[in-house]
């Protein structure tokens, strides 16, 4: 078919579905105006279009989207030509790609872009998480992201419900289920989804499944048994310091030992922890809010090497100078830094301030400054005001000088800035 004639059921308003979007396991995907809006219409299949589905999908109906990271259910629809129904959703933009499609290299998204995409899922999880919601079935298969800005897209949000109620949704997605769900111990809960989001920000940064190791690559055929084996009743992290048996094979997950020494120690810890003690104990995995901050603050420390590549400057690194790209091989230069608050953020053409870096709520992701070079020497950068209000610049001399929005201050050692609710102090060394 090529159209449907649906009805809003909360006014009764009739439209038409003129293009179909996807089909899947649940429904299919329509687009459609309403009101001359465009906007994505889920339809139930008829066998999926079940009372207790219907109840699930009421109760979500009645709550206000958490984030502005999903794709959260607008209004009822049905199909009565075909006894079934749906919801309407916001309409996904075409900037946004599949996770597939990173996993495939068919996009390249910079450093910045996955960390931005990863503050994102966290974020997003952790105001689901707070309003006693659990999402279920996080998987690669229900993101999208935007490969130049990292800003994320959740869908499928039919399985969301009350954490840890009965549900006669799926019980999630095979490799990303908490092994207390695959041995069918425990229904999911805010805790499962915390294990799934681990697997996901884990294929996100290292390319591969954080339990596929030797013991995945000596098994002939991945059935139920095998699957159940590997990832619910005898789980291993391939980096577990415990056990060695289950460490990535070389020509075979390539792309986790590709990355293993390229992540702050802040990062490789909460993946440890995720993966080692988060596997047993579902109490002890890694909080959304713990996520957040190590991803915003793995941000502020990107180190841009001469060719391109991205590295990180890291507590744990060895003293400035003697750090190798691990793109190029050439020694790193420590670019400027700018201190705010105790808080170090490297500045390269890449750097963006946002207010959360001023005194600002953490989640005010509002941009406040970025660098930019000089319009008539490009060798020289600044950091643009991108906020509404006066910054004042302290030069190394002593001066003072405004810096109005639209302007930019200068990037040189000894300098200051006062942006209003904080200082940043410009230098060549900061203090980790």
């Amino acid at each position: 078919m090529t159209r449907r004639e649906l009805i809003r059921t909360s006014d009764h308003t009739a439209f038409v579905a003129d293009k179909l979007l996807g089909v899947g396991g649940q429904g299919e995907v329509w687009h459609a105006r309403i009101d001359g809006v465009p906007v994505a219409v889920k339809l139930y299949h008829p066998h999926t279009a079940t009372k207790a589905q219907r109840e699930a999908l009421d109760r979500l109906l009645a709550r206000p989207t958490p984030a502005r990271y999903f794709l959260w259910p607008l209004a009822l629809v049905e199909d009565r030509a075909r006894t079934t129904f749906g919801y309407t959703m916001e309409l996904r933009e075409p900037r946004f790609r599949a996770l597939e499609d990173f996993m495939a290299r068919r996009i390249e998204p910079s450093m910045q872009a996955l960390l931005t995409a990863c503050v994102q899922l966290t974020d997003g999880f952790l105001r689901l998480h707070s309003q006693g919601l659990c999402y279920r079935d996080i998987s690669f298969a229900n993101v999208f992201f935007d490969p130049t800005t990292g800003d994320v897209r959740i869908c499928d949000l039919d399985n969301v419900d009350v954490a840890g109620a009965p549900h006669a949704g799926v019980l999630g997605t095979p490799r990303f289920m908490a092994p207390e769900v695959v041995r069918r111990e425990l229904p999911p809960s805010d805790h499962t989804d915390r294990y799934s989001l681990a697997v996901l920000l884990f294929l996100f940064l290292y390319g591969g499944h954080p339990l596929d190791g030797a013991r995945e690559a000596q098994i002939r055929c991945l059935d139920v048994p095998a699957l159940e084996k590997l990832y619910g009743c005898n789980p291993l992290y391939i980096w577990d310091p415990a056990d060695s048996s289950n460490r990535p094979v070389r020509g075979i997950h390539d792309n986790p030992l590709a990355f293993q020494s390229i992540y702050p120690q802040s990062l490789v810890d909460l993946f440890l922890r995720s993966f080692t003690d988060g596997l047993h104990f579902p109490t002890k995995r890694v909080r959304e809010s713990e996520w957040r901050r190590a991803f915003t603050r793995a941000i502020d420390t990107i180190w841009l090497c001469s060719c391109g590549a991205e590295s990180f400057h890291d507590p744990a690194d060895a003293r400035p100078g003697t750090k190798a790209c691990w793109s190029c091989r050439k020694v790193l230069v420590l670019p400027l830094l700018i201190e705010i608050d105790g808080r170090t953020v490297l500045l390269h053409r890449h750097t963006r301030l946002c207010a959360y870096h001023v005194g600002h709520t953490w989640d005010d992701d509002t941009p406040l400054g970025e660098v930019t070079p000089n319009p008539t020497n490009p060798t020289v950068f600044g950091l643009k005001n991108l906020s509404t209000e006066k910054w004042t610049l302290e030069r190394a001399d002593g001066s003072i000088v405004d810096v109005p929005p639209g302007r930019a201050a200068p990037l040189l050692a000894g300098n200051s800035i006062n942006f209003g609710t904080a200082r940043g102090e410009i230098r060549v060394k900061g203090r980790y």
